[in-house]
Parts: structure tokens; C-alpha cells; sequence
């Protein structure tokens, strides 16, 4: 019995629990949270609609009295929490009250559908978000410089002048050296080059002539000879092709521009007090006060 009064579990419990009564007495005995719980008609609706979704069945009425017993408990542990101050300091809890409050700000923007003219305009002053990549389809023949070395420049030389001259092998692509290198592509944009053969590659063959042979061009796998097929360069599509990016794109930036004045138009009603090193970094220029605009501090 003495070990058991002794272990230190038994203290830190205690001391928890005389902590609570005293709050608790502190307080007159109440929480501060209503004692009403109301559940809904509408609020079992939706609890029946969640786990139908889930399951893809409707709840049966056992089912339905857990739903609402496990709502009631959630209810229950939220208000006392929140009387309690448990979300104080709770960095979860403040994103997800933040995430709220910028809902708040977007919903309106959602609410609203942009006309296409006010679309249109804003596809003309971005164009660059919507434009379609150049792309290049070619052939290359691949020289292993590590397995041929100094020797692979002059037999790519000489079977550029080769083939140049029409007098190649019927397949290029057999007179140069194995490799897991594609020994084409097809209307590839820049970057799929750049991520297959290497930037280098992908900047060369950009400038390479179309309709003939050229090289060699240098990759950081070796050389290569390449024929470019075709070259497409980038343009802007059609309004209705693009219709539905150009929606999403702007409602996108309109989120942006509303969580933004939605926050400058609460940011207005506080004094804002930056201590320490920091406050420099809010400094305006040529200020020496760590004094922000707007009424902040």
C-alpha cells in the first residue's frame, strides 16, 4: 500500500484532479457552456447522408441512435474544451479556424460565375498562363563517347556526311551505339526533352535546322546526330478550348485578391505590436520605429 502511495503516477493524477475542482470553484461551478443540445431533425439528416456516403447503404435505426449518441459526446467534449481554454495555443485548431475564416472570403467567389466576357479579358492579359508549349518531333542516332571516346566525334562526323549527302544506312539509328535513349520523339514539348536527353540537349536541338540531319549535339550521355521532323511553336488556343482553365485560373486569383482584402479589412481592427530583432523587418522605409502602417504596432 505505501509503494503504491508513493508512485509518482498517483501524485501527477491527483494533482490534475484538485487542479480541475478548483477551476471548477474558481468558475461558481459552471463551464460557461450552454447546457442546451438540440439535435436536429436536419443535423440526423445530414449524419444519415455522411454515413450513407460512406458506406453506400443507409444507416439502419441501431446505427442511427450511435450517430447520434457519438454526436452528442463530440458536442459534449467540445463545449467543455472550449470552456475550458483547451484551444488556446493549439496550432492545429488555429489553422483549421483559419481555413474557416478564408472559406468565409471564397464563397462569395464561388457563389459567382464570371461571365466569358470578363473570361475573355482575362485570358488576353494572361496570356503566358495559356499559352500551348512549342514542340519537336525528331529522330537522333546516339555515340557512346565513354565506350568509343575520342573516336566518336569523327564517326559522327562522318555519318552526318553521310546522310546529309543521302548515302546513310537505310536506319540511322543501327550505325550508332545501343543505348535506353528513345531513338525518337513525338510533338515533345521542351521540357519532356530536357527531362529525357538533358537540358543542354533539349536547348540544342531547339536551334537545330527542320528537315535535315545536324549535329553532333552534345547530351550528358554522349552525341548525337538528330533530324528534326517537325517543329511547332507555341501558340494560344482558341477561348472555348481553354475555357474551363481560364475559369479555374480566375477564380483562383480572385480567391487570392478577396482572402487578401478580407484580411487587410480585419488586419484594420487590431494594434499590432512586433518585439524584438523582428520588428526592423516591418519597419516602413526610412522609419526607425518598429511601428507598422494602418495603425498597427
Amino acid at each position: 500500500m505505501r509503494k503504491f502511495l508513493r508512485e509518482p503516477l498517483l501524485h501527477f493524477l491527483l494533482i490534475g484532479i484538485g487542479l480541475f475542482f478548483l477551476f471548477n470553484v474558481l468558475r461558481g461551478g459552471e463551464t460557461g457552456a450552454p447546457r442546451d443540445i438540440v439535435v436536429t431533425e436536419a443535423r440526423v439528416e445530414a449524419l444519415a447522408q455522411s454515413f450513407a456516403t460512406t458506406w453506400m447503404r443507409p444507416p439502419t435505426a441501431q446505427e442511427i441512435r450511435g450517430l447520434v449518441d457519438d454526436y452528442i459526446a463530440e458536442e459534449i467534449y467540445y463545449r467543455e474544451a472550449i470552456a475550458m481554454g483547451l484551444d488556446q495555443d493549439d496550432i492545429v485548431i488555429r489553422r483549421r479556424l483559419r481555413q474557416k475564416m478564408e472559406f468565409i472570403s471564397e464563397d462569395a467567389i464561388t457563389a459567382a460565375e464570371p461571365t466569358d466576357s470578363e473570361l475573355q479579358a482575362y485570358l488576353a492579359k494572361h496570356p503566358e498562363k495559356f499559352v500551348s508549349p512549342a514542340s519537336l518531333t525528331f529522330r537522333q542516332v546516339y555515340f557512346s563517347t565513354e565506350k568509343r571516346g575520342d573516336r566518336a566525334r569523327p564517326l559522327a562526323e562522318q555519318l552526318l556526311t553521310e546522310l546529309q549527302a543521302g548515302r546513310g544506312p537505310a536506319d540511322p539509328a543501327a550505325a550508332g551505339d545501343p543505348t535506353l535513349l528513345p531513338p525518337d520523339m513525338q510533338s515533345a514539348s521542351p521540357q519532356t526533352i530536357a527531362n529525357t536527353f538533358g537540358s543542354d540537349f533539349a536547348v540544342q536541338v531547339e536551334e537545330a535546322p527542320v528537315g535535315q540531319w545536324s549535329g553532333p549535339l552534345q547530351s550528358g550521355f554522349g552525341l548525337h546526330l538528330v533530324h528534326v521532323d517537325e517543329r511547332v511553336a507555341g501558340a494560344l488556343p482558341a477561348f472555348d478550348q481553354v475555357r474551363p482553365i481560364v475559369l479555374r485560373e480566375y477564380q483562383s486569383e480572385q480567391r487570392t485578391l478577396s482572402n487578401k482584402k478580407f484580411l487587410d479589412s480585419l488586419r484594420a481592427k487590431y494594434d499590432i505590436r512586433i518585439e524584438g530583432p523582428a520588428a526592423r523587418l516591418f519597419e516602413p522605409t526610412g522609419a526607425t520605429t518598429g511601428v507598422l502602417g494602418g495603425g498597427a504596432k
